[in-house]
């Protein structure tokens, strides 16, 4: 059984959902994309991931601008404005009658190509988009077991190749890393940046908690999370003293406690690290507070964009 960060309680209702292509919707079963698309072909393509709560996409900004960052990084004209993109995302979630605990990811390619190349010249359309919207309620699960990491051998690439803040469809070294991870019988990899430091995980951000303190990596080599900005943000914002910073798997072993990030799992604690104990290894109590506060600007979050 898969056990990790994204676990999702079952919901009939996904196997009925639309999906947006391009301006139309289709039946889950029946959306497709050519397989002389960009992001097929070459993995030449950007996403976003954000959920919709309570009728109120929360941080809706913030992937905006992390998108359009993206998009710029990479030479793409998205072929829409912010505006356009949030009516399209809206109209999939109207189609599909949803109101809460919903996962919205929306993905853009470069195009379709004439012939398999990496040469973006030869693109003959404009941009792909993709949207799919499904119902998707966390598994508390995740929460009070916690999750094991295995460190892979795979590092977090250096920003002149690959910027691993860059949200782009080209994730293989990180489905190997998390490949290893399972292969060794943990649930997810931890991965290493060029120089040795700990910086993320395969699909998350990494946290420790040492002496009261907050540790993260410099962000440098690792995705730079909506979540991981707002753990940081509601930390501090209580008095926590948060360092990013460079520490090693020697400074990890011994942490209090550990967690990871993501838009899905929120906060999702980290019992085991390379067959370590973390802690006592259970849900730390200042990681369960640092979730509390989340929620809380979660909640603002509604309730601001509902006024």
């Amino acid at each position: 059984m898969v056990h990790g960060t994204h676990n999702a309680l079952p919901d009939d209702r996904n196997k009925d959902v639309l999906i947006y292509v391009n301006g139309e919707l289709f039946p889950r079963d029946e959306a497709k994309i050519s397989v002389f698309d960009s992001g097929y072909l070459v993995g030449d393509g950007i996403w976003e991931a954000l959920r919709l709560h309570e009728g109120v996409l929360v941080f809706l900004d913030l992937h905006l601008d992390r998108l359009w960052r993206a998009a710029a990084a990479i030479k793409m004209d998205l072929g829409f404005t912010r505006a356009e993109l949030v009516d399209k995302i809206w109209s999939v979630i109207h189609a599909n009658k949803m109101t809460d605990h919903v996962h919205v990811r929306f993905m853009v390619t470069r195009g379709i190509k004439k012939t398999p190349s990496q040469d973006p010249r030869l693109t003959i359309s404009g941009p792909n988009l993709v949207i799919i919207a499904e119902h998707k309620a966390a598994s508390s699960e995740s929460k009070h077991k916690g999750i094991s990491l295995f460190t892979s051998t795979i590092r977090r690439g250096s920003p002149d190749y690959l910027d691993p803040r860059l949200n782009c469809h080209s994730k293989l070294h990180e489905v190997q890393a998390l490949i290893q991870a399972i292969e060794a019988g943990a649930d997810e990899a931890l991965m290493l940046d060029i120089h040795g430091f700990v910086s993320t995980c395969n699909a998350t951000n990494f946290f420790i908690v040492k002496h009261g303190e907050l540790w993260t990596s410099t962000g440098a080599y690792c995705m730079n999370g909506i979540t991981r900005g707002n753990i940081i943000r509601v930390a501090k914002s209580n008095g926590m003293t948060v360092k990013e910073k460079n520490f090693s798997l020697y400074d990890t072993y011994d942490a209090d406690e550990a967690f990871v990030t993501g838009t899905f799992g929120g906060v999702t604690p980290v019992t085991e690290i390379d067959g370590r104990i973390i802690g006592d290894g259970k849900y730390g109590d200042i990681s369960q507070k640092l979730s509390k506060w989340y929620v809380e600007l979660i909640h603002s979050e509604v309730a601001k964009n509902k006024k």
